[in-house]
């Protein structure tokens, strides 16, 4: 008879931040658990607990208190005392509750972790830990730049509030807008970059320019991105317009692969 070497779990996430794995098959002696790896680092793994809800089906919760380091964290089945580790494949993911997330704005730290499967085919959790978070709203193309909305946790705006679009690397490059208040409500925040001030000069390949909210005057940086919700990767997903800058530029906002927002600019594509 052969083991099986997989299991496959449906998650749920709850209001109140919970993540539920049901696992199933699971022929795995009674003190196995689930076992949370972060990826391409040295962080203790963490391990949950595994009761038996139904012949050949285990639970596991990730209650909220428990604190997730930032990453990408792989998810695996352990048998204490036994050198088999069991991948985990995903199934069913219920994240309806994860849409459309609004904490109280007062809140020091903000937590999102969502289950995804990767491109092998496993299951794994992105996990976001900011304190203070600057949450991207909406983001409106315009002609010549763009304008964006969103909500600041564990912070408050203040006097000389301001939007800074750095290029990593070129600690000279940065580009600075004034933040005003969106109207809507406690934390709000928006602000208007042009894309000119970006591309005083030609851009022979690709700059990837980022953005950071400074919420007063001798205040440390807070990353402008976007993370409560379900979606564990905008980069592809969430696609805007590109304008043309300058000659031969084109600036187009885009998230990256961790979900932080950006401006792209790069080489406008010869005419065919």
């Amino acid at each position: 008879m052969t083991t099986a070497t997989t299991v496959r779990a449906d998650c749920a996430a709850d209001p109140a931040g919970a993540l539920t794995f049901d696992l199933a098959p699971a022929d795995v002696g009674p003190e196995a658990v689930l076992l949370l790896r972060r990826r391409g680092a040295a962080d203790t793994p963490v391990r949950l607990p595994l009761s038996r809800t139904a012949p050949g089906r285990l639970r596991a919760v990730l209650p909220p208190s428990t604190e997730l380091s930032e990453g990408r964290w792989d998810a695996y089945v352990e048998e204490p005392g036994s050198r088999r580790t069991l991948t985990v494949r995903p199934g069913l993911r219920d994240l309806r509750a994860l849409v459309d997330r609004a904490p109280d704005t007062g809140t020091a730290t903000i937590s999102s972790r969502v289950p995804y499967p990767t491109l092998d085919g496993r299951l794994a959790l992105r996990c976001w830990l900011r304190a203070p978070h600057a949450e991207a709203g909406a983001i409106r193309v315009g002609p010549s730049g763009m304008s964006a909305q969103g909500v600041l946790y564990g912070a408050g705006a203040g006097e000389g509030a301001v939007v800074e679009a750095r290029l990593p690397g070129r600690p000279g490059r940065v580009h600075r807008v004034p933040l005003t208040a969106s109207g809507e409500g406690s934390g709000g925040f928006a602000f208007t970059l042009p894309y000119a001030p970006l591309a005083p000069g030609p851009v022979p390949e690709e700059e990837l320019w980022r953005l950071w909210l400074v919420p007063r005057a001798g205040a440390a940086a807070v990353r402008i991105s976007r993370i409560l919700d379900d979606v564990w990767c905008r980069e592809r997903s969430f696609v805007y317009p590109s304008r043309p800058v300058a000659d031969g530029v084109l600036a187009t906002p885009c998230y990256t692969t961790g979900n932080d927002l950006c401006v792209r600019l790069a080489p406008r594509p010869a005419a065919l």
